[in-house]
């Protein structure tokens, strides 16, 4: 018999799961966040849950906010029980579920004007976002705000009718300047190198739009604090709600499962204040950079890496990949060879030592995480996680071989078959296009290195198009079991 998960039910929950150690009658809202989505719900409102439990900072407690049809299918089931999420933490040796309750609320995508009037609450002093890598109107290529994106430009045309979270932070923040509210601080919390600066960018290219004068006011007033986050969220389906209430006989309409490690770097940067984080766990630095370049580098780069050739290989689950010899083989002679060298010193850390963390965590066998998922929106992932790493040993003069090959796969991928035969199911916004042009690669490679917005300058080195068009030619001759073979004996360069 399962229990349906809300306030009321709490009690007999605590039988089967931990709750929540404070009131939530007694919280009040002080964060915003826009995205709330598994990752989201598995690390900073986990953060927020343990800092609550702990008697502490119960005026920053988080309201839901979404732009897109998908955020109103979640509002509608969390709204159904309270707000509140069974997290069910997996490790090798251990699976253990949580009702976190750190949410009070969720604004209705569509209501501009409650949307706006909650930004400008005296008492909301931060702003969070988790949107994706995709979803901040970047050039993939650059990394410089695109201003023409039509959604941009539609927001700047209509700035009090915004439909985009970048429109709702500028709306927001100009009613609370007229008002004489101070600014709420802006904090992603996605994957991104420099997260705080590419938001400051696009909120700042938005408001210029419209007001450059308010555009400056912005650079000049509001904090965009760079962070680092880090938890292995899969998405969650009907495998996942039937573990809940199988298992913990709870009644959730939309768990989360995550592997037990987490981990949160942010630069002290919260003029209006911010919750005490610090007391559980979260590392607070003058400096993000090191610790996201490490982590964006060696995991989400992992992630890209290995995700293509397992697809090929018509293999489902990460933990699956990592038990293929020569997919794990892979992954160690890429990061040893050509990703580690490059990483530049992380305060009290070992690099290898962390490379050797994130194979644990890959091979984890219960966190149930995807190769789809890994290999979704490739067009926005390559260019953050992939193509740095080549650019920067290309500018050294330093091999590439194994990451032209991760390019070769990814472009191999999107020819839309495996190894077998098997049709691959795209989720990418440029999946169209990135099919088109890597049919046209087949026999023309070149035509793939044309996507100049993904690309950029790395496709203009002509030792990049080499090892690209090698690696490439192998994969659709011999396949990618032999391919990966023929690089880990050091025989695939061109």
């Amino acid at each position: 018999m399962t229990i349906e998960l809300s306030l009321a039910t709490l009690d007999d929950i605590s039988t089967k799961a931990a709750i929540p150690a404070y009131e939530r009658a007694n919280l009040r809202a002080g964060i915003v966040h826009f995205g709330v989505g598994n990752f989201h719900r598995a690390h900073q409102a986990v953060y927020l849950d343990d800092l609550f439990g702990l008697g502490h900072d119960h005026d920053w407690a988080i309201i839901g906010a979404g732009v897109l049809p998908s955020d109103e299918a979640m509002r509608e089931k969390l709204a159904s029980q309270d707000y509140l999420t069974t997290v069910v933490e997996q490790d090798n040796n251990r699976t253990a579920a949580r009702v976190t309750a750190p949410m009070i609320g969720y604004l209705k995508p569509g209501e501009t004007r409650s949307i706006i009037n909650q930004l400008t609450d005296p008492h909301i002093r931060i702003v969070s976002l988790t949107i994706t890598e995709g979803g901040y109107f970047i050039d993939p290529a650059t990394g410089v705000f695109n201003p023409a994106h039509p959604a941009m430009v539609a927001d700047g045309q209509n700035p009090g009718e915004p439909k985009t979270v970048f429109g709702f932070i500028v709306a927001g923040l100009k009613q609370r300047a007229s008002l004489n509210i101070p600014p709420f601080t802006v904090m992603s919390c996605d994957n991104i190198p420099g997260n705080g600066h590419v938001t400051q960018a696009a909120v700042v290219g938005l408001a210029r739009l419209s007001d450059p004068g308010f555009a400056t006011w912005i650079e000049n007033n509001v904090a965009f604090p760079n962070g680092m986050v880090d938890r292995i969220t899969p998405a969650t389906g009907a495998r996942e709600i039937g573990i809940v209430a199988d298992e913990f006989g709870i009644a959730d309409q939309w768990p989360v499962f995550c592997e037990e490690f987490k981990q949160w770097v942010l630069e002290d940067n919260f003029p209006q204040g911010r919750p005490a984080l610090e007391e559980v766990g979260v590392t607070f630095v003058e400096d993000v950079a090191p610790y996201e370049h490490m982590k964006i580098r060696i995991l989400n780069g992992g992630h890209a890496a290995i995700a293509y050739p397992a697809a090929l290989l018509d293999i489902h689950f990460v933990h699956e990949a990592m038990e293929e010899p020569l997919i794990r083989d892979f992954l160690a002679k890429l990061e040893k060879e050509e990703i580690i060298p490059i990483i530049p010193p992380v305060p009290n850390t070992d690099l290898n030592d962390y490379f050797t963390l994130i194979e644990t965590r890959f091979s984890n066998p219960k966190i149930g995480d995807t190769i789809p998922r890994l290999a979704q929106d490739g067009s926005n992932r390559q260019p953050k996680f992939i193509l740095p790493s080549t650019a920067d040993r290309l500018a050294k003069g330093l091999d590439i071989t194994g990451l032209a090959l991760v390019s070769a796969l990814w472009c191999r991928y999107f020819a839309g078959t495996s190894d077998s035969g098997k049709a691959i199911v795209f989720n990418d916004a440029n999946a169209d296009r990135l099919h088109e042009a890597a049919m046209k690669a087949k026999d023309d490679p070149a035509a793939f290195l044309a996507l100049g917005d993904i690309f950029g300058d790395v496709a203009r080195s002509e030792i990049f198009r080499k090892s690209f068009s090698y690696a490439l030619k192998t994969l659709w001759e011999k396949g990618t079991r032999q391919t990966l073979t023929l690089y880990l004996g050091g025989q695939l360069a061109a």
